[in-house]
């Protein structure tokens, strides 16, 4: 059995983009393209994280490493593998940079473990990558394969994709047990400058906020006939079922049609004409699914129009993310204890994920039906469901945190000062949920800022650069 394994994407046509972003951008992705090829010289790009599937490292990969390919740069993606205690201590490592403490901290026994789970990981790893390679490893999962694999002779880069903007006890515990491992790095990419900790070298320390791809199923055009029809598959609208297909295009451009259900708990749904407020989000404390529900119950129900939907994945799909099943079951348990009107208007969603393309297609159109859409994040590294809303001409509600705040500029979205204030959140839901026109208004400012500042020409570029500047002094 190995514990590697390589995740297969298909080439993606980079002149897709060209209609989206105009001549001028495709130009210059076209001529960073040519300049890296030739900087790279038969060395190949190899990513590696520890999922698939689930979150958006995943689905950026799927899209960026299909990009690459049809720019004819060699990429790979691997995949490393980790036992039920490996995944537990790198859960407990994610909530301690973001600040969050669960249970003790982590000591000499969770090191031990951590490190000898990526050890043997790191032995399969070393026999595919070839010296010179250059090796992206995502997030804190992969932290303790930059000392081996530099020294298989791979020019290593540590992608860290979460962060917060202040620090406490917690936080440089966090970064204090993965400090030791990436001393091999060369150079480390963050989605935030505050998010890079003052012990990583000014000259080593890269900027690149993440990116959506327009095409993708998570955010290609759909007719409203498709989004209903897909809604009325997975089972949380009311009405009679569309006369068109649930179709959506896959990655590797066949078309489709969405034929799973999702797991619905809920005593009413909405029917096609009622505004919904839609929350897409994993099952994490720190995505504060629980908070959206007791806001929405308690500020919007009593005086405000709309249904809630909170969206997340099967918890047993999801393998790198142990907590996802608790806190799944106590939001289970907080909408159970509602009051009958709230749990009429509250539905909990879970879409299974072992069908990639099919999964995106499915939020794709839940994103598209909503009037408005929730990010109520306590912590975020960047939060990329928030454009990818706001892509759809959705007015998105969102904490100011994290990268939730570079992506919500003033006019394109409502930001939340403090997270914690439900009635805020509540007041705001009331507001876009009541007033169509200025959320439209909201959305269409919000679409234009995704297109000039989140497709991923802009994401390409500044790798581009990156790999020159690392290749070329090496």
């Amino acid at each position: 059995m190995s514990l590697v394994h390589a995740v297969e994407v298909p080439r993606r046509p980079v002149s897709r983009l060209k209609p989206v972003i105009g001549a001028r951008r495709f130009e210059q992705v076209t001529q960073a393209a040519e300049r890296t090829r030739a900087v790279l010289a038969g060395r190949t790009i190899w990513n590696v994280n520890s999922t698939a599937v689930g979150g958006g490292v995943a689905e950026m990969l799927q899209v960026l490493v299909g990009y690459v390919q049809d720019l004819g740069i060699a990429i790979g993606w691997l995949v490393i593998s980790g036992d039920a205690e490996f995944f537990a201590i790198t859960k407990r490592l994610h909530n301690e940079i973001h600040g969050s403490l669960h249970g003790a901290p982590l000591g000499a026994a969770e090191a031990v473990h951590y490190a000898q789970m990526l050890a043997a990981n790191a032995v399969e790893l070393a026999a595919r990558v070839r010296p010179g390679d250059v090796v992206l490893l995502h997030d804190p999962q992969t932290a303790a394969l930059a000392a081996p694999l530099a020294q298989a002779g791979a020019r290593v880069v540590w992608r860290c994709h979460i962060g917060v903007d202040w620090e406490n006890e917690v936080t440089r515990a966090g970064w204090e047990f993965l400090r030791p491992h990436l001393a091999a790095a060369e150079a480390y990419v963050f989605s935030r400058p505050n998010y890079v900790p003052s012990w990583v070298p000014a000259a080593k320390a890269w900027i690149i906020p993440p990116s959506i791809d327009p095409f993708s199923p998570k955010n290609q055009p759909l007719a409203v006939g498709t989004v209903q029809a897909i809604l009325a598959r997975l089972g949380v609208l009311d009405g009679a079922t569309p006369m068109v297909p649930a179709t959506f295009v896959r990655r590797d451009g066949d078309m489709d049609m969405v034929t799973r259900p999702a797991v619905v708990i809920g005593e009413g749904h909405p029917s096609p004409g009622d505004p919904v407020l839609v929350q897409v989000s994993r099952w994490d404390r720190l995505k504060d699914m629980a908070g959206v529900m007791r806001g929405f119950a308690d500020y919007v129900v009593p005086s405000g129009d709309g249904h809630l939907m909170l969206v997340g994945p099967a918890v047993q799909d999801v393998s790198d993310d142990p907590e996802g099943a608790a806190v799944y079951g106590e939001c289970l348990l907080q909408w159970r204890d509602l009051s009958p009107a709230a749990r009429a208007r509250i539905l909990l969603v879970t879409l299974p994920l072992d069908d990639v393309d099919e999964n995106a297609a499915m939020v794709n159109a839940l994103q598209r039906h909503a009037a408005v859409i929730a990010q109520k994040s306590l912590a975020e590294g960047f939060g990329l469901t928030v454009s990818e809303g706001m892509w759809k001409g959705r007015p998105v509600i969102g904490s100011a945190v994290g990268g939730i705040i570079d992506q919500i500029a003033e006019g394109t979205g409502i930001l939340l000062p403090d997270p914690a204030d439900l009635m805020a959140f509540g007041s705001a839901a009331r507001l876009l949920l009541g007033d169509p026109d200025q959320a439209a208004r909201i959305g269409q400012a919000a679409h234009a800022h995704v297109r000039e500042q989140y497709v991923g020409d802009v994401h390409l570029l500044r790798y581009a650069r990156l790999l020159g500047t690392l290749i070329g002094e090496g």
